[in-house]
């Protein structure tokens, strides 16, 4: 049984045990990524493909169809399904591994941009405090998170982990109706809810439904003192509207971990530099080493399932 794991440098960065990996297969090649033009050549002869992010398109998977595919990730839009489904390629994915990290990481944003945590660190690099004749500084107002009112969109096994987090700190937790969701989900709708948030945070998946989720509207609608935060997915917001928002003091602060095509292009709106209270970090809410050792543990569970004629995490077969 050989194995290839074509982006291993998006999991792995030499600090994780790969030797359960090795261990399901005879043969394990790894290369730290992968090109489209290097795809076919790598899937030659492979029984079991492991990738993060590289598209596996039917063009490739019909020149060198493996058995096994292997996703790292949850998301599987990287992979013509259909094609799988054509030529009989099982596909797996890996879920849940991450819930703490990215739970952890909403609430660090919460928390920085609450704090102001970023801009009191500017004055100490800038000398302010030196300079003070005061102990203390308190040139950008503080909030406590206790008391505030935190609104959720996408109330699964992470939103409800934020949920748990956020009520420790004392915050008040509506959870507001998924855009989407067929099966008469009769709480609040977020527009009715976007008022009374003092924290909105987003984790719900993309799709047609979700697509833009908070734009110019919603934003306009929510309070001059709130803040946005998103660790699920770029589409959900319109950065464009948002970076607007921002600048003319229509929300409080925004909170992002992921934008609209990753990476990012040198252009993002997001990204000029004269946006106040904004902090944008690279999509790694996910990447805590414990969280990613999980997702090889899911793995070597897929492969192993595999083998043995069980369904572990089968997105396709």
């Amino acid at each position: 049984m050989k194995a290839v794991f074509l982006d291993r440098e998006s999991l792995d960065r030499n600090d994780l045990d790969l030797a359960a990996v090795e261990n399901s297969v005879e043969q394990l090649m790894t290369h730290p990524q992968t090109t489209p033009d290097q795809v076919q050549e790598r899937l030659k002869g492979q029984d079991i493909v492991i990738v993060n992010k590289v598209v596996l398109d039917r063009e490739a998977l019909e020149a060198h169809p493996p058995r096994l595919i292997c996703v790292v990730a949850t998301g599987v839009n990287n992979i013509d399904l259909d094609a799988c489904r054509d030529l009989n390629i099982t596909v797996c994915n890996s879920r849940g591994y991450g819930t703490d990290s990215v739970a952890q990481h909403s609430l660090s944003l919460m928390l920085a941009l609450s704090t102001r945590l970023l801009d009191y660190h500017q004055t100490i690099k800038r000398g302010d405090w030196q300079r003070s004749t005061q102990f203390c500084l308190l040139d950008y107002p503080i909030q406590e998170l206790a008391g505030k009112t935190l609104v959720i969109v996408g109330h699964g096994t992470l939103g409800r982990r934020v949920a748990d987090l956020a009520k420790a700190f004392g915050m008040h937790v509506r959870i507001a109706a998924r855009p989407g969701n067929t099966s008469g989900d009769d709480r609040q709708p977020l527009s009715e809810l976007l008022p009374l948030a003092d924290v909105v945070s987003l984790h719900c998946p993309l799709n047609e439904a979700t697509q833009g989720l908070i734009d110019s509207p919603e934003l306009a609608a929510m309070k001059p003192t709130a803040l946005l935060i998103n660790t699920a997915r770029g589409g959900l917001v319109n950065e464009a509207a948002l970076a607007s928002a921002l600048r003319r003091g229509e929300i409080g602060g925004a909170g992002i971990d992921v934008v609209d095509g990753e990476p990012p292009a040198a252009d993002n709106p997001l990204f000029t530099g004269d946006i106040p209270n904004l902090i944008v970090t690279p999509h790694n809410a996910w990447g805590a080493r414990e969280a990613r050792q999980r997702i090889v543990g899911q793995l070597v569970e897929n492969i192993l399932g595999w083998q043995q004629g069980r369904s572990v995490r089968v997105v396709s077969n």
